[in-house]
């Protein structure tokens, strides 16, 4: 079972975490950083005394509980101590702790305890200053003290602020997962505000585009569904009707068989055209890149003679230059071709040109003009177009053509429209 932890309190964790690292890592490393300048005022606070003893009754006058006077005289055994100097080093050993005493200033151990002096020589006569580490020992517990008030104070500030920060953070997720919750619930109100324009609110933006676009999409679909139904429905009516009239004599079989038959291929004609958008969309889903290539000349040429067989009172004239390859395959464009001029097959008055030059395709027919209003809807699946009259014909081109990364618009003409390819 996980473990259930809001987001505040992994926050305010990962805070304490960060924290107590800081801590940790100051407390050892800037003690042994700062330890040259603890030293260095150290041998200041030892020499500043030395300057003012003259003889030895002065060694014996100057009482300091921290720090402890030797005056040797003339590199001789004569030897004047501070009456504090017992309280600071073993006495028995201060005849070594002379001998250790090479320089002006350094520090010496003795039973793995630090001692710190500083010398100064003058007519034969030494004067020392001697200390234990308290002193050092004090410094890095003031300083460690003060860097646990200042991390303290700045863990309180950093808290207050990610536990604030926190809540405006998660009463934000919040509220975008249960819009996620209400994605399909259309009484759902879905305005919110926010006062940046950071990530989360990119991501609601994109909640609400979803919702939108779900929407959209489900009565899309629906009105598909219903314009699908009528579109099959009106065969299989008219093949129903005509079997009912031959069963009472009223229609010959032989007309009947002539009136299913063409239904039937109708029909078929639907079922393939909306299995071949299906597989579109999947090819399209897949990604798949085509890299095959086809001379459109004779797709063309050959559905053009099939466009004069069904309008044979309506001019027809192509115009190609040389160069007639494009993407794809031939299934592709004669479906391509084939669906735009039955669309020329309803609309044309008397002429159709088509034309390929300069890697442009261009199909026209002198048939009415198409409304503003449903110019941008053209290509869409059963969206209705001119006359009420919907299909997916040119569903299936403009998908085709978005498969071999073509485009396709239509343009009103001034006696006619264009379709224009590139």
């Amino acid at each position: 079972m996980k473990n259930k932890t809001s987001l505040t309190e992994q926050l305010l964790y990962l805070s304490i975490i960060i924290i107590s690292i800081v801590v940790v890592s100051l407390g050892i490393i800037l003690p042994k950083t700062l330890l040259p300048i603890y030293e260095e005022n150290l041998y200041n606070y030892l020499k500043q005394p030395l300057d003012y003893i003259e003889d030895i009754d002065d060694v014996s006058s100057k009482i300091n509980s921290q720090v402890g006077f030797i005056y040797v005289k003339n590199n001789s055994n004569n030897i004047t101590i501070s009456e504090n100097l017992s309280s600071i080093i073993d006495l028995e050993k201060i005849t070594d702790v002379i001998k250790s005493i090479d320089g002006d200033y350094g520090k010496f151990k003795i039973k793995n305890k630090t001692y710190y002096y500083y010398s100064i020589t003058n007519n034969n006569d030494k004067r020392i200053a001697l200390t234990d580490n308290k002193y050092i020992l004090d410094m890095k517990k003031n300083i460690f003290s003060i860097i646990l008030l200042i991390v303290g104070i700045t863990f309180a500030l950093v808290s207050i602020i990610v536990i604030l920060w926190s809540n405006n953070l998660v009463s934000r997720i919040k509220k975008l997962k249960e819009k996620i919750d209400n994605i399909d619930n259309y009484d759902y109100s879905f305005d919110t505000s926010y006062a940046y324009d950071d990530e989360l609110y990119t991501l609601d933006l994109a909640v609400d585009n979803m919702r939108v676009y779900l929407k959209e999409n489900e009565t899309y679909k629906n009105q598909m569904y219903q314009n699908i139904s009528h579109d099959f429905k009106t065969p299989i009516t008219v093949m129903k009707s005509y079997i009912e009239a031959s069963e009472d004599g009223v229609e010959t079989k032989e007309k009947t068989l002539e009136i299913i038959k063409e239904q039937l291929n109708k029909l078929e004609i639907k079922v393939h055209s909306l299995l071949y958008l299906n597989k579109l969309n999947y090819i399209k889903d897949q990604k798949n890149v085509v890299k095959t290539s086809v001379d459109i000349k004779g797709i063309i040429d050959n559905s053009a003679k099939q466009f004069k067989t069904a309008r044979n009172d309506v001019k027809l004239t192509i115009d190609m230059d040389d160069n007639t390859i494009f993407r794809g395959s031939e299934n592709m464009w004669e479906a391509i071709i084939d669906n735009i001029l039955n669309n020329f097959i309803r609309y044309a008055k008397k002429e159709v040109k088509i034309t390929v030059k300069n890697n442009k395709i261009t199909l026209y027919n002198d048939g009415p003009n198409i409304e503003e209003n449903i110019l941008n809807d053209i290509f869409t699946p059963y969206e209705k177009g001119i006359k009420g009259v919907f299909g997916l014909g040119l569903s299936i081109v403009k998908k085709t053509l978005q498969f071999l990364k073509y485009d396709i618009t239509v343009e009103n003409a001034k006696n006619g429209v264009k379709f224009i390819i590139k």
